[in-house]
């Protein structure tokens, strides 16, 4: 496949790159600042573009396959990724191409606790409270959208650095934990994940979530 991916050199974005390159895809890495060329698999082609730049996703969509978005804006700029959601549907809803979004998990239902999603819990950390209320925005703008065919991957309580197992289980709406109670998976088991659903889209217009077996 032909693969655009914005975030290409943020922390999940570099990973599905890098599980992209791996399997023989063809992938377009986007970047808004030249100086992060450097940081690119060799493999990947670079060209230099804004997710929220409706003209640029156009252009660097046509003749695509799929475009995944791993943006994520820095603290103080939450509010700016359901913009940049919306700018992307609109530009894959005129391209015909399909959108894997990487999104949050705070949105996700918590077992056992009355209906609350993780982020409406008492023991979500406050300091995450913005990114994870512009995740929630981010998924409704997904939702509302009925022209562009796009899939949304939250994690779950916890996406971390780590290793590459190739194994994880799904699920929809509700926050996925093992048995002692940890809700983790590695970013590049997050990255696999997504990339299944790349090659087999089971998905479409939905939210899943995965996590670690």
């Amino acid at each position: 496949m032909r693969i655009t991916v914005f975030g290409a050199t943020g922390d999940v974005g570099s990973r599905v790159v890098a599980e992209a390159l791996s399997r023989g895809h063809e992938v377009v890495a986007v970047i808004r600042d030249p100086a992060r060329a450097g940081a690119v698999p060799a493999a990947a082609e670079v060209r230099i573009g804004d997710a929220a730049d409706l003209d640029d996703v156009v252009t660097l969509s046509v003749g695509q396959d799929l475009v995944i978005t791993a943006t994520r804006p820095p603290a103080g700029q939450e509010h700016e990724l359901p913009e940049i959601t919306s700018v992307l549907l609109k530009a894959l809803a005129h391209t015909g191409v399909r959108l894997l979004v990487v999104g949050g998990a705070s949105t996700l239902l918590v077992p056992g606790a009355d209906g609350a999603t993780l982020h409406e819990t008492p023991e979500f950390p406050a300091e995450l409270r913005a990114i994870a209320q512009a995740c929630a925005d981010q998924l409704a703008r997904c939702r509302a959208e009925t022209t562009a065919n796009w899939t949304y991957l939250s994690p779950p309580a916890e996406l971390i650095p780590g290793k590459r197992t190739g194994t994880y289980h799904f699920g929809t709406d509700e926050l996925l934990s093992r048995p002692d109670g940890t809700s983790t998976i590695s970013m590049e088991d997050f990255a696999v994940a997504l990339l299944d659903e790349a090659e087999q889209p089971a998905h479409p217009r939905r939210r899943f979530t995965v996590a670690a077996l």
